[in-house]
C-alpha cells in the first residue's frame, strides 16, 4: 500500500506542479510505467483500465472538440453577450443569468468546456465593462463552481459521469431521470449560496450598452443556424444510442468530428488546427493515473473504502447517501476526482450494486462537487486556473479555499436531499 501510495501522490504532485511544462497526460504515463515497473499493477490491469475509460475518454475528446467548434463559430460569445443584455444592467440579475448559462454549458459541452471556453470570454467582457476587481473575482469564482456544481444532468455533463456510468452499464436515460432533481437542487443552492456569499462585491448597476449586438460576433451566420439543428440532432442520437446500447463516443466524437467537416465545408473553422488545439493530453491523463489508482485498488486501498461503505449503510439510507457524498468529497478534494470515482466506483461495486444504487449517484455528487473545496480538486479547476493564469488573472491557494471550503458543503448536502 505504501509504494503504491507513493507512485500515486508524486505523479499527482508532477500533475499539479507542471513543471518546465510538463504536460499532465505525461506525468500520467510516466507515473503509470513507473506503477508497472515496481509490481504495482500488471499489464491484465493496463487492458482492464482502457476497457474502463475507452468509451469515456473519447466521448469527452468529442464533447470538447465540439465546444471548441462552437466557440469558432461566435456561439459561446453571442450566448454571454445575450445574457448580459438580458439582465437590463442589473448587476445580480447579470450575476444569476451568468451562472445559469454556465450551468447550461455544463451540462451539454461538460464542466471542462465551461472552464476553457466560457471563463476567457466572461473575463474579456468583464473587462470590457469596467468591473471593478472585486466584482471580477467574485464573477470568476462563481462561474467556476457552477461549472463543477451544475455538471451532474447528462452523462456527458462530466467525464466522472461517463466514466460511472459505463463502469455500472447505466443507461443515458436512467441516469438523466435520477440525477435530474439532485441537478436542479444543487443549481438552485448553488446560485443562492454563490449570490450569499459575494452580494456586497456585485455592482448594483452595470453599463451594458457598451457591449457590442450578440449577433455582431457570430462570425459565420450560415453554421449558426446549422449548429441549433445538429444539437438536437445530436442529443436525439444520445437517446437512440441508449435504446440500442451503443457507446456514447460514437456519438459524441462521431459528432464533433461530422460537425468538423460540416464548419470547414462553410470555411468556418481549419480543421487540421482544430484537431491539434483539443486537449488530446486527457487521454493519456485518463489511462495513466487511472492505472496509478490501480495499484492502490490492488493494494487493498478500495476494500478500505468498501468496509466505510458497509458500515454506513448500517444507519440507514439517509445516513449513507449523505456519507457517501461527503466520503467522496473529502477524498476528491485531496487526492483529485479523477482518481477518486474510480476508487469509489470499485468499492461500491464490491459492497453490490444492486439495492445500493442511490450510492453510485451519491459518489457521483461528491466527486463533482466535492473538489470545489481546493484548487487540485478537480481537472476542470485546475484548466479554470491555468486558463486565467494565462490572461494574467492570479488566484491563490488560500484565496481559493475560502471561498470553496465555505460555499461547498452547503450545496452539496441539499443536492444530495435530491437522492435520499
Amino acid at each position: 500500500m505504501a509504494l503504491a501510495m507513493f507512485v500515486f501522490l508524486v505523479t499527482l504532485l508532477f500533475i499539479i506542479w507542471q513543471p518546465r511544462g510538463l504536460q499532465i497526460g505525461t506525468t500520467a504515463v510516466v507515473g503509470a510505467v513507473v506503477a508497472l515497473v515496481v509490481g504495482v499493477v500488471s499489464f491484465t490491469d493496463v487492458i482492464s483500465v482502457v476497457d474502463i475509460v475507452w468509451d469515456a475518454t473519447l466521448a469527452f475528446i468529442g464533447i470538447i472538440l465540439l465546444s471548441m467548434i462552437l466557440d469558432e463559430i461566435g456561439f459561446f460569445e453571442w450566448a454571454a453577450i445575450k445574457m448580459a443584455k438580458l439582465s437590463g444592467g442589473n448587476g445580480h440579475k447579470m450575476f444569476v443569468y451568468i451562472l445559469l448559462l454556465g450551468a447550461i454549458v455544463a451540462a451539454f459541452f461538460a464542466n471542462d468546456g465551461a472552464a476553457l471556453i466560457l471563463t476567457p470570454i466572461l473575463l474579456a467582457k468583464m473587462k470590457y465593462l469596467k468591473m471593478k476587481p472585486l466584482a471580477i473575482f467574485a464573477f470568476l469564482m462563481a462561474g467556476g463552481f457552477i461549472g463543477d456544481s451544475a455538471s451532474n444532468p447528462l452523462v456527458i455533463s462530466n467525464l466522472t459521469n461517463i466514466v460511472t456510468v459505463g463502469y455500472f452499464d447505466i443507461g443515458f436515460v436512467e441516469y438523466a431521470k435520477n440525477m435530474f432533481l439532485p441537478n436542479l437542487l444543487s443549481i438552485i443552492a448553488s446560485i443562492a449560496v454563490l449570490w450569499i456569499y459575494f452580494r456586497k462585491d456585485i455592482p448594483f448597476t452595470i453599463d451594458v450598452s457598451t457591449l457590442p449586438e450578440a449577433s455582431s460576433v457570430i462570425k459565420n451566420k450560415t453554421m449558426f443556424k446549422i449548429s441549433w439543428f445538429f444539437l438536437a440532432f445530436l442529443m436525439a442520437g444520445y437517446f437512440i444510442g441508449d435504446y440500442y446500447h451503443l457507446p456514447i463516443s460514437l456519438f459524441a466524437l462521431g459528432g464533433a468530428l461530422t460537425l468538423l467537416v460540416i464548419a470547414n465545408h462553410y470555411k468556418a473553422v481549419k480543421p487540421i488546427m482544430t484537431i491539434k488545439a483539443a486537449p488530446w493530453q486527457v487521454v493519456w491523463f485518463s489511462i495513466g493515473l487511472y492505472v496509478v489508482v490501480y495499484g492502490l485498488k490492488n493494494e487493498g486501498m478500495t476494500d478500505v473504502i468498501a468496509s466505510w461503505i458497509r458500515e454506513l449503510n448500517t444507519h440507514g439510507e439517509f445516513i449513507a447517501i449523505i456519507g457517501t457524498g461527503f466520503l467522496s468529497a473529502v477524498v476528491s478534494s485531496v487526492m483529485n476526482n479523477m482518481p477518486t470515482i474510480m476508487i469509489m466506483d470499485i468499492a461500491i461495486d464490491q459492497v453490490g450494486y444492486i439495492g445500493n444504487e442511490a450510492l453510485v449517484y451519491a459518489n457521483i455528487l461528491g466527486s463533482n462537487l466535492g473538489p470545489k473545496m481546493t484548487p487540485i480538486g478537480s481537472l476542470a479547476t485546475l484548466l479554470w486556473l491555468h486558463v486565467l493564469a494565462k490572461k494574467g488573472v492570479k488566484i491563490g491557494w488560500g484565496e481559493y479555499m475560502k471561498v470553496g471550503l465555505v460555499i461547498t458543503p452547503p450545496v452539496l448536502f441539499v443536492a444530495l436531499l435530491g437522492l435520499v
